[in-house]
């Protein structure tokens, strides 16, 4: 991916899916954003994917950034369906699948439903649990939930030790981007969702997983122990990124980047 790179959609029923493609041709990576963030999250990390050799396509979410907000329903399930759908329209794999945060569960349920369609798949910073919320956790998310600013208020903490240089223009993309009508109504769905669904089909993946945590990833109570759950759990392995928040392959995209193409390289192999 480029700054010039145009954006293409795919029409699903029920909306459209924006994505970018650097049409390589080397394997397929796909990767996903989290909630309240755009695919311009890879904006640093897909350049250094291509110049690994890979092919990458970076998407939006339904909801956010250039696709539609006037879907039905926005749980994990529904992203991972999108995915797949867009993995068949790609034609291109077995493809690396990269799910952030929120599509962690996302990953979980492509990678079970459609294992034909994925080499292996990258967890990074993954929710694909439900973690146990008290009262003040979900005070906080119903708060950031509300407006635009409130949200970017939370989204500039998840970035520790080093900002990425073009970090405030970003923000300033993403709140032009949370303004658009149903943005921000997808978003409070995406906070309140289930991924119990998703995190039940884990038993059933037969794929190689990776998992990247930040070492400061404030939205884990003990980001290592996380890591080691999940990897458990998708019998994976750990990547730890020193240092990093929530969002590693923005705040250290060469850390990031070297852990999936070293991970690629094998599964895609």
């Amino acid at each position: 991916m480029t700054a010039t790179s145009a954006t293409r959609h795919l029409d699903l029923p029920g909306g459209r899916i924006a994505y970018d493609d650097t049409e390589g041709t080397g394997p397929l990576v796909l990767c996903l954003p989290g909630l309240g963030d755009t695919r311009g999250v890879f904006r640093h990390a897909a350049p250094l994917l291509v110049a690994a050799g890979y092919r990458v396509v970076t998407a939006d979410l339904r909801g956010a950034g250039e696709s539609s907000a006037d879907w039905a329903s926005y749980n994990p399930e529904d992203s991972a369906e999108d995915t797949i759908a867009l993995l068949r329209h790609l034609g291109a794999g077995p493809a690396i699948v990269v799910g952030t945060s929120f599509t962690g569960a996302s990953v979980l349920w492509i990678a079970a439903e459609a294992p034909e369609l994925v080499a292996g798949i990258v967890l990074s910073g993954p929710f694909i649990r439900d973690i146990p919320k008290n009262a003040v956790i979900k005070a906080a998310e119903w708060l950031v939930g509300r407006t635009p600013a409130l949200w970017l208020t939370y989204w500039k903490t998840l970035f520790p030790t080093r900002k990425p240089a073009d970090h405030a223009a970003y923000a300033a993309r993403l709140k032009t981007s949370l303004k658009q009508p149903g943005h921000v109504a997808a978003l409070r769905a995406m906070l309140a969702s289930s991924r119990a669904a998703c995190e039940n089909r884990a038993a059933e993946l037969t794929r190689p997983a990776l998992v990247v945590m930040g070492t400061k990833d404030s939205d884990f109570k003990d980001p290592a122990a996380e890591a080691r759950l999940v990897a458990e759990r998708t019998h994976g392995t750990v990547v730890m990124v020193d240092g990093s928040g929530h969002y590693p392959q923005a705040e250290f995209p060469d850390a990031w980047v070297a852990a999936v193409a070293e991970f690629a390289a094998k599964a895609a192999a």
